[in-house]
């Protein structure tokens, strides 16, 4: 089983232009049919990324092995339909899709006071169209994503050449950790600045804190400004629904200063209640827990 995330998505530049051909020609939902087939190689020989998630279903939600082996062609479904969903709202058919904002207003109080924040979300749901949320509410480019550019840059280019241009800023996390200047820059204007709390790279810094009853690392950056800065923390989820139609979740964090274990065990408490009423929408697909392969 992969011993931490490696940081890259898989995919070629054919698979995704397959798959903007089915949803500029057919409709998003013959795309989805075409998953079916997709999702069977998947399951087939992409081996260390099914014993991850059957881990997940049968080990950490305590699925029957049954449930479990179910779940998780269900889960490889959900997960490749919220990549044909960005792929389809940059493409501009956004007006396909129907949206539900829960808590927008703490989003929306923090731009207005205009006193910065942090938004920390996780690898569930589709949060990789969170943008086009903020979109609505962030009319002065006040929100900022951290995001790593480790999507393969050939597919990068492609997707670039046939979606929409993001009005939200990014900012790159770099190896010379310029980005954390970036972030403290953005904290200082009053903006927001949002990171998922669930992925670290191997060298990082991190913090342990049990999840579903098992300890796991999780990044330390996100937590430790978070209880550092004296700014509002939010966390936010972006979760799909029913085939079109998208709710987001913006909740408030308990937040002491200089306690960024405090705030983790908030963190990790948050993510197990949207995964409480999501449970087929957790997205890392590697050995999150760093189970030994006997055990």
């Amino acid at each position: 089983m992969a011993a931490e995330w490696e940081g890259k998505s898989r995919g070629t530049v054919l698979g995704y232009k397959i798959f903007i051909f089915f949803i500029k020609s057919l409709g998003i939902r013959a795309s989805y049919f075409l998953l079916y087939f997709v999702i069977l190689y998947f399951c087939l020989f992409s081996w260390k990324n099914t014993k991850a998630i059957y881990y997940y279903l049968n080990q950490r939600l305590g699925y029957s092995h049954l449930k479990s082996f179910f779940g998780i062609y269900k889960s490889y479904y959900s997960f490749g339909q919220t990549l044909i969903d960005k792929t389809a709202i940059g493409s501009g058919l956004r007006d396909k899709f129907t949206y539900e904002f829960d808590g927008i207003e703490n989003i929306k109080n923090l731009l207005a006071n205009g006193e910065g924040g942090i938004l920390i979300s996780a690898h569930v749901g589709n949060f990789e169209i969170a943008e086009f949320f903020f979109e609505d509410i962030d009319t002065h480019s006040q929100i900022n994503l951290v995001t790593t550019d480790a999507e393969h840059e050939h597919i990068k280019e492609y997707l670039e050449s046939v979606t929409s241009k993001s009005k939200i800023k990014f900012i790159l996390v770099r190896e010379d950790l310029s980005h954390i200047f970036e972030i403290n820059v953005a904290l200082g204007k009053g903006e927001l600045v949002c990171f998922t709390g669930d992925r670290y790279f191997v060298g990082q810094k991190t913090l342990e804190e049990t999840l579903l009853d098992e300890k796991a690392e999780f990044p330390a950056g996100p937590f430790l400004l978070g209880s550092r800065l004296k700014v509002p923390v939010l966390f936010v989820y972006v979760m799909k629904e029913t085939a079109k139609h998208y709710h987001l979740f913006a909740r408030k964090a308990k937040v002491k200063n200089r306690d960024a274990q405090g705030l983790l065990k908030e963190y990790t408490k948050s993510v197990e209640w949207i995964l409480g009423k999501y449970p087929l929408q957790w997205f890392n697909y590697f050995d999150f827990w760093k189970r030994k392969e006997n055990t």
